[in-house]
């Protein structure tokens, strides 16, 4: 029986079912034959995330976002003596930096939210274990990731210069070169006054 309520004729379906696998059976596999062949995967891809340690401030910001709680964070403050300072300032030092594999559900907001670009993709996928513990990865190992990472898109040519940038060129053109005027917003809007009564 069909949706309409008519009776089709016997065998069909199954007449449809063999005609759809004896097309596919005339068609050349498309199956890439992995690990012999290598897949040809996009170039920024989601594969592991690698961890650029000089860039880590140990802000936590990483540690608080993960939705999986899967990020482990460890430090300890060091004084730093700054020539013309009255007093040492103080800045944090990486002592641990941890991720489980294990638990991760590659989101991603670890890397959006991070303000110095300390964590990066990687296209690397072949990092599987027979034990589960050995998931968890520590930032050397997180750190000998960033060898894969690809390199990041080039700018647009017809798009604004970042801030770095506009800052260097600042710079190498002097202090008395001119700087592009902004544009002035108006402080105050013109209030119009009504028109008289029984003017047109």
């Amino acid at each position: 029986m069909t949706d309409d309520g008519d009776r089709s004729a016997p065998g069909k379906g199954l007449i449809n079912g063999l005609a759809v696998t004896f097309k596919t059976m005339t068609r050349r596999s498309t199956t890439q034959q992995y690990p012999d062949v290598e897949p040809d995967l996009p170039p920024r891809s989601r594969g592991v995330i690698a961890l650029l340690e000089e860039n880590c401030t140990v802000c936590m910001l990483c540690a608080r976002e993960c939705p999986d709680w899967c990020i482990y964070i460890d430090s300890h403050k060091e004084e730093v003596i700054v020539p013309g300072a009255a007093r040492p300032r103080q800045r944090n030092v990486l002592d641990k930096f941890d991720i489980d594999f294990s638990l991760c559900m590659y989101c991603g907001i670890c890397i959006e939210v991070c303000p110095f670009d300390a964590l990066h993709w990687t296209p690397e996928f072949e990092y599987s274990e027979t034990d589960v513990l050995n998931l968890l990865h520590d930032k050397n190992r997180l750190g000998d990731w960033m060898q894969t990472v690809p390199p990041p898109p080039a700018h647009d040519v017809l798009g604004e210069p970042s801030k770095e940038e506009a800052t260097a060129a600042r710079k190498a053109a002097g202090p008395g070169a001119a700087t592009p005027a902004k544009t002035a917003r108006p402080t105050a809007s013109v209030r119009e006054t009504p028109p008289p009564e029984g003017a047109p």
